[in-house]
């Protein structure tokens, strides 16, 4: 027989037959950002409706584990984040990879979650891409120990088909958002979101270029990006313009 805390719910502690309250469902979009655009923002939000997130930590890491250093510095990153969800419901920044010296992990940040929201489920937020190299990623199979995992499928990419990570797939996948809510981690769901073909790497050549990102990013972005020089060609070094 389902407990309480197996469903998601918790008793109102001090109250003898209080009622029963859901618990948060929280979700984790980790990334770059250089810049946040549009590609970013709006799966985000519809993710957000589609399983009733009630608040999402956009966590810009400090230093890819994968590729060079970003070419905004942290600071900028960071600005340019805060500004993109500002008045947003529910969207707030995280600082912690940023304060956190070495490589941006995400099973150490996830851990750092987990021991502030014990029981409420976490749900990392992924596209299809980098979702198919989590098997790259540092401690990939704790992940799922930690979080749930969301993805934002697009037309065009395939689920793993082979090797291990088909294999979790087929063993945690989920189509229920309820199954997400019952538990604090451990499964899988594909959400299909709006297909935006944009990339970072493509913004900064067009900034580089002398072009404008209007309707690419938000437009306190795009301000903040002209204002400061962000990605002018004097600014970034030619072996880094192709960086996403």
């Amino acid at each position: 027989m389902s407990t309480a805390a197996d469903r998601g719910l918790a008793f109102v502690p001090g109250e003898r037959l209080a009622p029963l309250v859901r618990l948060r469902m929280i979700g984790v979009f980790g990334g770059t950002f250089d810049p946040v655009h549009l590609g970013h923002l709006r799966p985000a939000l519809e993710l957000t409706e589609a399983l009733g997130l009630d608040r999402v930590a956009w966590i810009p890491c400090r230093q890819p584990p994968h590729r060079g250093q970003p070419v905004a510095s942290p600071e900028q990153r960071l600005r340019m984040l805060q500004a993109a969800v500002e008045g947003v419901p529910g969207f707030h920044t995280d600082q912690r990879e940023l304060r956190r010296q070495g490589p941006s992990y995400m099973v150490d940040t996830l851990e750092s979650l987990r021991q502030e929201l014990v029981r409420e489920p976490l749900c990392l937020l992924l596209g299809m891409d980098a979702f198919l190299g989590l098997s790259g990623w540092h401690e990939w199979r704790r992940i799922l120990d930690l979080a749930h995992i969301v993805v934002a499928e697009r037309p065009g990419w395939e689920r793993p088909q082979r090797g291990a990570l088909a294999g979790l797939v087929a063993e945690r996948v989920t189509e229920r958002v309820e199954d997400l809510r019952a538990r604090p981690a451990g499964r899988i769901l594909f959400r299909a979101v709006t297909r935006l073909e944009i990339s970072a790497t493509e913004i900064r050549t067009r900034v580089a270029a002398g072009h404008s990102a209007r309707f690419l990013v938000p437009e306190r972005v795009r301000e903040i990006i002209e204002q400061e020089n962000i990605y002018s060609a004097a600014g970034i070094p030619a072996d880094r313009q192709g960086e996403n």
